[in-house]
């Protein structure tokens, strides 16, 4: 044989096997697809495993009082391994399967014990490891149900699997929803604190091992994180949940008089412009009103009369004019166009008189008579004070104030100036126009309105926000002690007399009635109405600003009659409310037992009692008022610094105030008084554990 044949030879036979070999893979590959694939696929579901991402509990939201605005409680979802160690011998399961079966249709009247029964039975059939028993179960639902038979046998031999989740909620439910906000990872523009403060409030994830189960389950392997989740921080805001709650029923109440199509309402600080309070309220279709929109920083449009403020400062800045001017009142022609007041002439009468009464056809005369020949004058002097800009707040969605001058495209020369005068031809939100008001009751200084004091993270502040000044002085103080005067003349002697008006406390502030503009067919189409009054009180000596706007009412539009009252009624409840401005002591008769009061600050309860010139037990009925002869000796509930507070018996304010105060973290299960703490009063620990209070 030669050579060359016996190389062909090895080749052909090596080509062979190699051809052998891959008919080999071909086959088990072809085997293993087809006929073992399925016992293959089931052992891969099984023997999977993945790290899931365990979302931190968001930090919680306080109002400026301590009380909770928002946080995270935990809800369970529960599971059952349905061969565990306690039930693994059949006898036990079908002797005790019926007694779980009855007390969970019992507790939960949901399904019969028939349905249960046949649930627990069918998964035991399936050798399910993980089975579904129910979702949304609460803390206090889950202690009892952990007492059912089978499951108080233990984790490991009953069988019960807890997988805790974090659920938020609103303790005081629709008050200041709107400004708390929501984290909603389907909206891409971030909402109220909850949106601006995500990055603070989140945390930080946790993660958790995890196996997929036949079916595609994914069951925990171990108890514990394998990264516990750390919590987020909380944030302290400037609302005051009485306030809040008083501008939320005061507006709503006057939106369905009215039959108005939305409001909003802002109780702001004066020194500090800490935001107490924001009400904002749409119309529904079913005639209800809810939170669906932020019109305090987001609604801009036209303010209408409450911005001749600006305009009569600007005249008495220059000196245009001073508040003995003389002015013609009624009619006032420009080009195109007469400017009248709705409810006619009032002659010739002074400057003051003309701003008290709210005469349109005076301050367009006097704007465009004094300004004519140098416009941008008068749209400098509001550049100035900043109404064409954005104020940063720190709540998203504030939106882009429109202060028109002269270099504008849509400056016309004749008509703009005198319209802008009595507060057309502009857009600014609510929120901005108050924050005006408040420089004139701050004594000239502008601030920018605050709606978060600081940040805290295990009761330590991470980060503090400070009043930030726009405007050191925005006029001179002869002319701000002018305005300050016209203001109190509007409720004294003017628009605002008949509905704003208070014998007991001094109001400042100023009526606004404009025409809304269709955004397609501008102000001759169907004519709607926005009421405004905006002030501060107690005039002489401010402590709040308000503002009230209420758009498209059906059942009067004139600001002194729609707006005023809310704002009559949200002023007098703050001012009734605050020790510091209300300093009349009131006078009770009949009251022969002290009111209910839970365990908690007694210095704040006396000072309460004193200023109602009560002491505290009770007081007997006679003519003059209350006899407070009797008395009861009473002890503060004081605990030693660096030591935990006994808050047993406590509402959750209290408690939550006195453990934080002490540098605690709170978690919270349940709702009513304290009935447990899970570190006794007097305990050292360090400043920023975590203490659980549970509440019954």
């Amino acid at each position: 044989m030669s050579i060359r044949t016996n190389i062909l030879l090895r080749v052909y036979l090596a080509f062979g096997l190699i051809l052998l070999f891959a008919a080999a893979v071909v086959f088990q590959l072809c085997r293993v697809q087809f006929v073992q694939g399925k016992k293959w696929q089931n052992m891969s579901k099984v023997q999977s495993t993945r790290y899931k991402n365990i979302e931190a509990a968001r930090g919680n939201i306080f109002s400026v009082d301590g009380s909770l605005l928002a946080t995270s409680v935990p809800e369970y979802e529960l599971r059952m391994d349905m061969l565990a160690g306690g039930i693994e011998n059949d006898k036990v399961f079908n002797e005790k399967i019926d007694s779980l079966a009855m007390k969970m249709s019992a507790y939960f009247g949901d399904k019969s014990a028939r349905e249960y029964t046949r649930i627990f039975r069918d998964a035991r059939k399936d050798s399910s490891r993980y089975q579904l028993v129910r979702r949304k179960v609460t803390y206090h639902e889950l202690k009892d149900i952990r007492k059912f038979p089978i499951f108080n046998m233990g984790k490991y031999k009953g069988g019960l699997i807890v997988v805790q989740q974090n659920k938020r909620i609103l303790p005081f439910r629709s008050l200041a929803a709107r400004t708390i906000g929501y984290k909603n990872d389907n909206v891409k523009n971030a909402v109220g604190l909850e949106g601006a403060y995500a990055s603070y409030i989140n945390g930080e994830s946790g993660k958790r091992l995890e196996r997929r189960m036949a079916g595609g389950v994914w069951m925990p392997i171990n108890d514990d994180d394998e990264i516990a989740p750390k919590e987020g921080a909380d944030i302290m805001s400037t609302i005051d949940v009485n306030f809040q709650d008083v501008a939320q029923t005061a507006l709503e109440k006057q939106l369905i008089y009215t039959k108005a199509d939305h409001g909003a309402v802002i109780l702001m600080e004066v020194a500090t412009g800490e935001v107490r309070a924001v009400a904002n309220y749409t119309r529904m279709p079913d005639g209800s009103f809810k939170e669906k929109f932020n019109y305090a920083i987001a609604g801009n449009q036209d303010p209408g009369s409450t911005f001749k403020l600006a305009s009569y400062m600007a005249l008495l800045e220059d000196h245009k004019v001073d508040t003995g001017t003389m002015v013609n009142t009624g009619e006032y022609p420009i080009p195109g166009h007469t400017i009248k007041d709705s409810h006619g002439s009032i002659g010739r009468v002074s400057v003051k008189k003309a701003f008290e009464k709210s005469s349109n056809a005076a301050v367009a005369y006097l704007i465009n008579t004094s300004y004519k020949d140098n416009q941008s004058k008068f749209t400098d002097h509001l550049y100035d004070w900043h109404l064409n800009e954005k104020m940063g707040l720190q709540i998203p969605g504030e939106a882009q104030p429109v202060v028109k001058n002269p270099n504008n495209k849509s400056w016309n020369k004749n008509m703009t100036l005198p319209q802008m005068a009595y507060g057309y031809e502009m857009q600014l939100t609510p929120l901005k126009m108050l924050s005006f008001y408040n420089a004139v009751a701050n004594g000239g200084k502008m601030v920018t309105p605050v709606f978060v004091r600081e940040i805290r993270r295990l009761g330590n502040t991470v980060e503090r926000f400070h009043t930030r000044t726009l405007n050191e002085k925005i006029c001179s103080d002869v002319t701000l002690k002018k305005m300050q005067e016209m203001l109190e003349g509007v409720v004294n002697e003017g628009s605002g007399k008949e509905y704003v008006y208070s014998p007991l406390f001094k109001i400042a502030g100023k009526t606004g009635t404009a025409q809304v503009a269709d955004a397609n067919k501008g102000y001759k189409a169907k004519k709607q109405y926005q009421a405004s009054f905006c002030g501060y009180f107690p005039a002489d000596k401010p402590k709040y600003s308000l503002i009230v706007v209420i758009n498209d009412p059906k059942n009067g539009y004139y600001a002194a009659s729609v707006a005023g009252p809310v704002f009559r009624e949200i002023a007098d409840k703050v001012y009734a409310s605050d020790m510091e401005v209300n300093q009349t002591p009131a006078h009770l008769i009949g009251n022969t037992t002290l009111p209910k009061f839970k365990q908690g600050n007694l210095k704040a309860l006396k000072k309460v009692y004193e200023k109602l010139g009560v002491k505290p037990l009770y007081a007997s009925a006679t003519p003059t008022g209350l006899d407070t002869s009797n008395g009861i000796a009473s002890e503060d509930n004081k605990y030693k610094t660096g030591t935990v507070p006994n808050v047993t018996g406590m509402g959750l304010s209290d408690a939550l105030y006195a453990l934080g105060n002490a540098g605690y973290k709170v978690a919270v299960k349940g709702s009513g008084s304290v009935t447990t703490q899970s570190v006794t009063g007097g305990s050292m620990i360090p400043k920023g554990s975590k203490i659980t209070i549970e509440l019954q």
